[in-house]
């Protein structure tokens, strides 16, 4: 049988953990106390026992057998002697002094502590009781004991009480282990917050702790934050980088497209132009790439986010629709935007990636066939969703389109680099949302789900 994930999670074995030991501290110290109560209960009686024997033994010794018989009658009836039991017997068992009538069986002539449920003479009923025996010089039997059922009550008492303690220790454990949960999970999830943030790009955050404390999660933080401190240095560095190769590249290239639009006015060669035209379209296509890679590496670097705005995408897509209506329609196809809702987005980089989501639609579309762009709001996400009815992408080739210059099969071929859905994919990603691609039955369904406060 598979166990629910939510118990197999670190807080619930956690939560578990605290909760059993609790409980196996509370109990290993409430039995500890009760044996100290009864030890102590135990040594207390057995010192009784062992005073009035060693005195009657004395006693033997100094003054006779008779001298024994009138100590025992007069301890008998003092005020110290109302849980006393003592028997003196001769060697043939019959009583010469004592409250006890007959020598128990059970008990051996010559014993140490022993406890036995005896009967007393003038009492009703048996009395457990401490007892300790010897056997004499002169062959007569003493038998000296201690009524310990007062003992016996308290213990009880003891056993009865310690339940009960047994029974609050419950719900304190499970407090307890509540309470520790949620300070250990508390600081958790603030690492966790922190870590998902910077994940999305806002790399200046830090996981918050208090300075001078030295404990694990301290530790932990300082560590985390020496390297976030190292990361956002080398993003600040790949920045730089990536700035200095867009500007050293684009410029050259942006002077090669001016010289060929220039040789392309001055020449009346036929064949000259047809050459300058084909190296034109290579260096804007060229410098296309070169546009969109940088976009990609900048936003998988979380470059951008300062730059989030509240923006209507309702608003966003009927633009798009509108800019790409006539070039849909000479083209064949039917172009229509639906739904709305507001987010806080990267305007700028999400109108390109859906611009570059229609350009694909329009590429790879059924001819004749229809694209349809939307926007729909549930809960704390926003999907934008460009849906065309050409071949699709099979399942288990969506992954690959996804990277960039992915190119797939012929049917998918019609030009490009492999790099519109990989600006779509990184610009998910920028806003900490997801690009999924699904079948559109027929055609491809690309859909683009934000959060609704973009961060």
């Amino acid at each position: 049988m598979r166990i629910p994930a939510f118990l197999r999670s670190s807080t619930t074995r956690f939560f578990a953990l605290v909760f059993v030991l609790q409980l196996i501290s509370s109990t290993a110290l409430l039995l500890y106390v009760r044996h100290i109560i009864a030890d102590e209960l135990e040594r207390t009686s057995r010192t009784l026992v062992t005073e009035l024997h060693d005195d009657l033994v004395a006693d033997y010794k100094q003054e006779g057998l008779p001298g024994l018989r009138t100590l025992i009658s007069e301890r008998l009836t003092g005020i110290r002697a109302r849980d006393a039991a003592v028997l003196l017997d001769d060697p043939n068992g019959n009583q010469l002094a004592g409250n006890i009538a007959d020598w128990p069986p059970p008990i051996p002539f010559d014993s140490g502590w022993q406890v036995a449920t005896l009967y007393r003479m003038g009492r009703d009923k048996p009395e457990p009781m401490g007892l300790i025996a010897s056997k004499l010089p002169d062959g007569t039997h003493l038998l000296v004991g201690h009524v310990i059922e007062g003992d016996l009550r308290v213990r009880r008492l003891t056993g009865e009480a310690m339940a009960a303690a047994l029974l609050l220790a419950v719900p304190l454990a499970l407090l307890g282990a509540i309470v520790a949960t949620r300070v250990i999970t508390g600081r958790v999830e603030r690492i966790a917050e922190t870590a998902r943030r910077v994940g999305m790009g806002d790399l200046s955050l830090r996981v918050p702790h208090e300075a001078g404390m030295r404990d694990a999660f301290s530790d932990l933080a300082a560590s985390i934050n020496l390297m976030l401190g190292r990361i956002e240095a080398l993003v600040g560095e790949l920045r730089v980088v990536t700035d200095s190769l867009a500007h050293d590249l684009r410029s050259p290239l942006t002077r090669l497209s001016a010289t060929i639009e220039r040789a392309m006015r001055e020449t009346d060669d036929e064949a000259a132009l047809g050459a300058l035209e084909r190296v034109g379209f290579e260096a804007e296509t060229l410098l296309g790439m070169l546009s969109t890679a940088l976009q990609i590496s900048r936003a998988e670097a979380g470059i951008g986010r300062d730059r989030f705005v509240d923006t209507d995408l309702g608003q966003m897509i009927e633009d798009l629709a509108e800019v790409y209506g006539p070039l849909a329609e000479e083209r064949g196809f039917t172009l229509s935007a639906e739904g709305g809702g507001r987010a806080v987005v990267h305007r700028e980089l999400v109108g390109q990636a859906l611009a570059n989501l229609v350009d694909n639609a329009m590429k790879y579309g059924r001819p004749d066939g229809t694209i349809r762009l939307s926007v729909h709001r549930a809960d704390d996400l926003v999907t934008l969703a460009v849906d065309d009815d050409g071949p699709g992408i099979a399942e288990d080739r969506r992954a690959e389109a996804l990277r960039r210059f992915g190119r797939l099969d012929p049917a998918r071929s019609a030009g490009g680099a492999g790099l519109g859905l990989a600006l779509a994919a990184a610009v998910a990603r920028l806003h900490g949302g997801a690009i999924t691609l699904g079948d559109n039955a027929p055609g491809l369904s690309v859909r683009l789900e934000l959060p609704v406060a973009g961060d």
